[in-house]
């Protein structure tokens, strides 16, 4: 599960990242409202962790413009702010949970988990077709046939999974899979799609992905 973290308080941003990648999660953080904004928007990731008294972009305006991009990722609001009219504005702005400061690191894991799991069934499993990515084992599975994926691969796997027929870009898959900031070129994508197909077909999977000129790849169920 990748989680993007936008905090101003560099010391407490570093002590949520260290905790949280201890308890395996993904984490990217970021120090500001606008360039949290701007990450968030990009949809890769499964929760965004939000300061609400940011300079410049608060936290209350970067839920806005998630939610106007119409995505759907979970948003926990942690803030100082604990009045009620702030509760209901940090609501009504998009969040799904607001949970003040100071706080206990057992009650945010608790709020974490609860939001990741009203996800649904894909918390645990992706499916399209007749095959299915298992989350917790990084296995591909059709029928009787199965082959565990790589960690890249079960990235580039699970960012398609979930997008089904519409296009993912390559920039998408880059971010996601190898990091916002990372040096990777669109050659790492095709290398690991590559891959992929191969791997497909090993297990006679009815998926294929299908590449869209200068745009990205997406998923079909093959005839």
């Amino acid at each position: 599960m990748k989680i993007l973290l936008i905090e101003d308080e560099k010391l407490l941003a570093d002590s949520l990242e260290a905790l949280l990648t201890g308890k395996g999660f993904q984490v990217e953080a970021v120090y500001d409202g606008e360039t949290g904004a701007e990450y968030a928007e990009l949809g890769i990731y499964d929760l965004l962790i939000l300061d609400v008294m940011m300079p410049g972009l608060d936290g209350y305006e970067v839920a806005r413009r998630v939610r106007a991009k119409r995505c759907a990722v979970p948003i926990l609001m942690l803030t100082a702010r604990s009045g009620v009219l702030d509760r209901i504005e940090g609501l009504n702005a998009g969040a799904d949970y607001y949970l003040t400061k100071p706080f206990d690191s057992r009650e945010l894991l608790a709020c974490i988990n609860a939001l990741l799991r009203r996800q649904g069934n894909q918390v645990d499993t992706l499916r399209f077709g007749n095959t299915e990515l298992d989350l917790s084992t990084s296995i591909l599975h059709c029928g009787e046939e199965s082959v565990r994926l790589s960690a890249r691969e079960f990235d580039v796997m699970r960012a398609l999974l979930q997008a089904g027929e519409r296009i993912t870009s390559k920039e998408t898959l880059l971010a996601r899979v190898w990091g916002y900031d990372s040096n990777a070129v669109d050659n790492h994508v095709e290398v690991y799609i590559a891959f992929l197909r191969k791997k497909l077909v090993s297990i006679g999977s009815d998926v294929a992905i299908e590449t869209q000129r200068r745009m990205g790849y997406y998923l079909v169920r093959k005839e």
